[in-house]
């Protein structure tokens, strides 16, 4: 590989201006399938195989389409897809006032009549004849019904409704617009995703000495990238795209497209002061650097392809469309940055500051690595229990599904949920709907849903149930609907219980009525998709592990070196887990943060994290390890070949780490209740892995290791393919020898790297 890699680095950078146009039209290709595909994003997700799934298609088989959106939440129909869309306006009466006495009805009525005749607007609800007031009259809302998709509502109908809120505002009602065209898409870049970037070209800048070097990861991260994103919207329009889709693709396209750039970069400009001639060197940076880089994407690309086992179609796409812009950001990197390297040439030769960091760095002056390696069982044990610390609030782990209780506060579905919770109660926001299902005698069916609605009415935790007469029905029909609503808010444990209770009660009811029962609603596919998850959980988690293992036993040729780089892992994401329960579960530091409400976790957050997590922080270890066994297979003993090599790559190391903390925590801001805990996750995952578990605990066990850390039994050694990801059949050839002419050497520099690892080694 190392050979095949330094080929296709020297060539990249003879033929720059072919490798640059090439990308270039690669991206306007991309572009141009996007705007084609007509950028459809939909938050819409199905999760099939589940009893609540099934229960909404049996529901829309019975009794019509418009049926199934019954019992939805306020975040389910903000997020519901398909060929037709509806909005809610909630509506509270001015202080002292009520909706049972007084004008108050057909004021809201009267203000929202020229609605009903606006273009698309199928139906526009009566309140009374649908029961939505308020017990206490303090709040009402009405729901508009649209014969089209979101995107397709024109803007004058969106005006009117807009312009019936201002009038009622007017007259001193509250008014809130909900669903529909009403709820704002997530922003894929903002001023905060530009911070960010700007952080990383801080960090850049003074870890190379230079803008021209600091501003290449950016820059070809920035086109790969762009080839990503857009190459996923090109698929917009025969897939179903969503902006959480969009948005780890671009988080992971970025923070991976500026890491394995900066790794590439760093050994050119190392390999370029100790007076390699440039082409060579960035042959040789990509043939040794490179080959870690394409080991490490290929660990990331193998934990989300792995996503697809959950039998998930929203989570498969999640993970496939990242893993694309994974594999987009290593083929920019071993190939456009060589490039790159060819147009700036000599200026990136380190000069003054940024020399004498080079020379630091290939004397092996790193007093960190020192310190963990001379004790390295303090280190392990004091480490270990950091990180078991951090990770005590997963123990209280709740999952769920998110609800328009944690949108950003003053957002339209934010402030319609909290006004429809005071006024019906906290579940009235997240129905429950019992289906009875009488296909086989619908002349059983009156009785049933008397039976079971007297049933669950006596339940704990029920606030209100009763048969409902769903939209599309006929008579005669062979299902109804019954609609429960819990005394607690959607994602809370009693109506989880509740859900629970129905489903225990079901077979005793089936067997008196004569009918099928099916029980469906936000809570009901809460408990559905998280059963779902964790039954996937184990094969996705021998996919991912197993896989790596295989990967990292290729690369380092070792059984222990892949046992550690896991179990350092399983540390990590423990600690991960246990602080992001901490803040966005108990309201640790919330504020700080930014968030608005605390509640369950998302319920697909920790096998995304695991599967995204273990491939970033792999990375680390390739591209630490691999410089460590580097040094070893240039004849350095064991414990200076794991100070040498960490000295070498810790600076680096730290400056992806901190880069990539950078780019995921300007999304933790986004005010989006799924984008926000798991770019939480992932940024302080990457820390603690970087900081605590590669940098730190990795070396001390690697010493404690010892030759050992080396050690491959000879069968396995004599099938397993040689990759050669240290380089070594480069230094064989003679392939990083080439020296730059005399006088454009700096005055100091070394003329071989190794032949100076050779001296510290005998030291």
């Amino acid at each position: 590989m190392a050979r095949v890699l330094d080929r296709l680095g020297r060539g990249s950078f003879r033929h720059r201006w072919i490798v640059l146009v090439a990308w270039l039209l690669v991206l306007a290709a991309a572009a141009f399938g996007a705007v084609a595909s007509g950028l459809n994003i939909s938050d819409s997700f199905s999760i099939p195989g589940t009893e609540s799934q099934r229960a909404q298609e049996l529901v829309a088989e019975r009794l019509g389409d418009q049926a199934a959106d019954v019992g939805s939440d306020s975040s389910m129909s903000a997020q519901q897809g398909g060929d037709t869309s509806s909005a809610r306006v909630v509506v509270g009466v001015p202080e002292g006032e009520s909706f049972l006495t007084g004008t108050g009805i057909p004021d809201v009525l009267t203000a929202l009549a020229p609605v009903a005749s606006a273009q698309d607007v199928v139906a526009v609800s009566d309140p009374v004849t649908a029961q939505a007031v308020a017990p206490d009259g303090s709040v009402m809302y009405v729901d508009v019904s649209f014969g089209v998709g979101v995107d397709d509502i024109p803007d004058a109908t969106t005006a009117a409704i807009e312009d019936a809120a201002a009038s009622l505002e007017a007259d001193g009602y509250e008014v809130a617009l909900a669903g529909g065209p009403f709820t704002h898409p997530l922003e894929l870049a903002g001023p905060m995703e530009a911070i960010g970037l700007v952080v990383a070209l801080i960090v850049l800048v003074v870890t190379f000495g230079s803008l021209l070097a600091a501003g290449m990861p950016i820059l070809t991260a920035l086109l790969g990238v762009g080839i990503g994103v857009a190459g996923v919207l090109s698929l917009s329009g025969i897939a179903n795209i969503s902006s959480s889709t969009l948005t780890l693709a671009l988080m992971l396209g970025l923070a991976v497209g500026i890491d394995y750039a900066l790794f590439l970069l760093s050994r050119h400009r190392q390999q370029l002061a100790d007076g390699m001639a440039p082409e060579a060197s960035a042959g040789h940076a990509v043939g040794t650097a490179g080959s870690a880089v394409v080991f490490a994407g290929t660990t990331v690309v193998i934990a989300l392809a792995a996503l697809t086992v959950t039998g998930i179609p929203f989570l498969a796409a999640m993970g496939l469309a990242a893993a694309a812009t994974v594999v987009i950001a290593v083929l920019v990197a071993v190939t456009l940055l060589p490039a790159m390297m060819g147009f700036a040439g000599e200026r990136l030769r380190p000069r003054g500051r940024a020399l004498k960091q080079a020379e630091h760095s290939r004397e092996a002056r790193n007093r960190w690595g020192a310190l963990v390696t001379t004790h390295p069982i303090i280190t392990l044990v004091v480490s270990a229990l950091v990180l078991l610390t951090i990770a005590i609030p997963a123990l209280s782990l709740r999952l769920g599904l998110p609800n328009a209780g944690r949108e950003p506060e003053g957002s339209g579905d934010r402030v319609a949920y909290e006004m429809l919770a005071d006024g019906f109660g906290p579940g009235f926001n997240g129905p429950l709907v019992v289906l009875v299902d009488a296909a086989e005698d619908p002349s059983a069916l009156p009785a049933a849903v008397q039976s079971v609605t007297e049933t669950v009415s006596a339940l704990p935790d029920v606030a209100y149930a009763a048969p409902i007469a769903a939209p599309g029905a006929s008579e005669g029909a062979e299902g109804a609907l019954i609609v429960v609503i819990p005394t607690g808010a959607p994602d809370s444990e009693e109506t989880a219980d509740l859900v629970n209770a129905i489903r225990d009660a079901r077979p005793d009811l089936e067997e008196s009525t004569g009918t099928q029962l099916w029980v469906t609603g936000a809570a009901a596919a809460n408990i559905d998709i998280t059963e779902k998850l964790a039954d996937a959980f184990p094969l996705f988690l021998l996919i991912v592990v197993g896989l790596a293992i295989v990967l990292l036993l290729v690369a380092f040729r070792s059984l222990l070196v892949p046992v550690t780089a896991v179990l350092g892992f399983l540390l990590t994401i423990a600690a991960a887990f246990g602080a992001t329960t901490a803040v966005f579960q108990w309201g640790w530091l919330a504020p700080v943060f930014n968030v608005d409400s605390t509640g369950p976790l998302l319920s697909f957050l920790p096998i995304l994290l695991v599967g995204v997590l273990f491939g970033l922080a792999m990375d680390y270890q390739v591209f630490l390890v691999s410089r460590m066994r580097e040094e070893h297979v240039h004849g350095a003993e064991p414990t200076p070949a794991v100070r040498l090599g960490f000295a070498h790559g810790a600076r680096v190391v730290l400056a992806a780490a901190l880069i990539m903390i950078s780019v995921f925590s300007s999304f933790v801001f986004s005010g989006s209740a799924q984008i926000g805990p798991i770019a939480f996750a992932l940024a302080i995952g990457i820390l603690f892995d970087a900081l605590v578990v590669r940098m730190t605990m990795i070396p001390a066990a690697m010493t404690l290791l010892g030759k050992s850390a080396w050690w491959l039994p000879r069968w396995l050694d004599r099938i397993i393919p040689n990759v050669d990801i240290e380089g070594a059949a480069l230094d064989k050839t003679g392939s990083h020898t080439a020296a730059a002419p005399v006088d454009e050497v700096p005055e100091g520099a070394h003329t071989g790297t190794h032949a100076a690892h050779g001296v510290h080694a005998a030291e």
